[in-house]
């Protein structure tokens, strides 16, 4: 007899947070939180704030309704992503809340979950790798970029993403680990 499906759903909840290492927790926690200072500077420039651009790129950017809804789509999304994250580590990501229409109450595949997310986590260290060594964000736009303070404030925003990837991928590779068994 499987006793695993005889249990409550409560108590196979705590089974699989209980199941994930304290660390790979923090870990996946601390996705979110890498990339929300990156998205707070955004909304700053979305909102009008001063963030140090001049010249071509300080019009590029001028607050208006074009540029706040990319900004903060593309702040949502971003932010989005980084909490997928959270379902490596919580029984939502194990087996799909009753609540989502069709799929609610289904197991999700270890490899459902695993191969978006280190896919995912290959891209984004990617792109945030070109980012930082192939010079940008603080010199994108050459002398138009932000300079002195506003530079600093802007790649210290930007820096924590750099964990964005190697997190996912280690967290990922717990839950594969963890679902194997």
């Amino acid at each position: 007899m499987d006793t695993a499906n005889t249990l409550p759903a409560t108590t196979k909840a705590i089974a699989t947070v209980l199941a994930v290492p304290h660390w790979v927790n923090l870990a996946a926690h601390a996705v979110p939180l890498a990339v929300l200072p990156a998205g707070l500077w955004r909304m700053a420039m979305a909102v009008g704030i001063p963030v140090g651009f001049s010249g071509q790129l300080a019009k590029d950017w001028q607050p208006g309704l074009e540029a706040f809804s990319y900004i903060t789509l593309l702040t949502l999304v971003t932010e989005g992503l980084a909490l997928m994250t959270l379902g490596l580590v919580r029984p939502w990501g194990e087996k799909v809340p009753g609540w989502i229409p069709l799929l609610g109450g289904r197991h999700v595949r270890t490899w459902v979950a695993v191969v978006p997310a280190l896919l995912g986590a290959l891209a984004v260290t990617a792109l945030t790798t070109q980012m930082f060594w192939g010079g940008w964000p603080a010199d994108e736009g050459g002398s138009e970029a932000p300079q002195g303070m506003a530079a600093l404030i802007m790649n210290a925003c930007y820096v924590p993403m750099l964990l964005w990837g190697p997190l996912v991928a280690v967290v990922a590779v717990s839950y594969a680990l963890r679902r194997r068994k």
